[in-house]
């Protein structure tokens, strides 16, 4: 069983372990080489995968993260995304983010700054999904953590993009799948019939097939 850490930051799997867990498992289960995920938010999925893509690898992988980094103009639609506090209430975290580095924890230099260690490996993009998805070479990707926009539209978008361009056998896990008022539901259950899907809880799989 794969550990799953925090490194001093905030995560949507912080209060749900048994699921990161999961994820962790299923990458090692399909050892991707080159991984996309879509919603970084502070960076701890990403240390995780990329601490494990390098031990599974032996250090050659390459990890593309995309994420607005705070510059959502639709920040407070909660069918797109969780509303999360930044606010760091723990002084020392305040200490260490504020007086010693100096950076927001969401924002794409500090995110860089946790996964310095994979520097050579590792490319962070700034923006919309639906921009970025379409500059990416998306036929080298093995794997893909889809926790971008939530709502029905930006899901199917990144899904339609994702689907038409990701080579066969790549593997996509949309996480919050079980979670009624966002829109992943419907739009995973719209394309799940054309491509092998499994259901895990939180999280759906699809496996392209072409």
């Amino acid at each position: 069983m794969n550990n799953y850490k925090n490194y001093f930051r905030k995560s949507s799997f912080k209060k749900d372990k048994i699921n990161a867990v999961l994820l962790l498992d299923l990458i090692k289960e399909k050892k991707p080489v080159n991984f996309l995920e879509i919603g970084v938010l502070e960076g701890v999925t990403s240390r995780n995968v990329c601490e494990l893509l390098n031990k599974i690898n032996n250090g050659n992988f390459k990890f593309i993260g995309i994420d607005l980094f705070g510059s959502d103009i639709m920040k407070n639609n909660k069918k797109e995304f969780t509303p999360i506090s930044h606010k760091i209430k723990n002084p020392f975290k305040w200490i260490y983010f504020n007086l010693i580095l100096k950076m927001r924890p969401n924002s794409k230099e500090s995110v860089e700054f946790l996964l310095k260690k994979f520097k050579n490996s590792v490319n962070i993009l700034k923006g919309y999904s639906k921009d970025l998805l379409k500059k990416i070479n998306l036929k080298e990707i093995d794997f893909v953590f889809l926790d971008g926009g939530h709502s029905y539209n930006t899901v199917k978008e990144d899904l339609n993009l994702l689907t038409r361009n990701l080579k066969k056998d790549s593997i996509i896990i949309c996480d919050d799948y079980n979670i009624n008022h966002y829109g992943v539901r419907k739009a995973v259950d719209e394309i799940k019939i054309s491509h092998k899907f499994k259901d895990y809880g939180r999280f759906a799989m699809i496996k392209i097939i072409k």
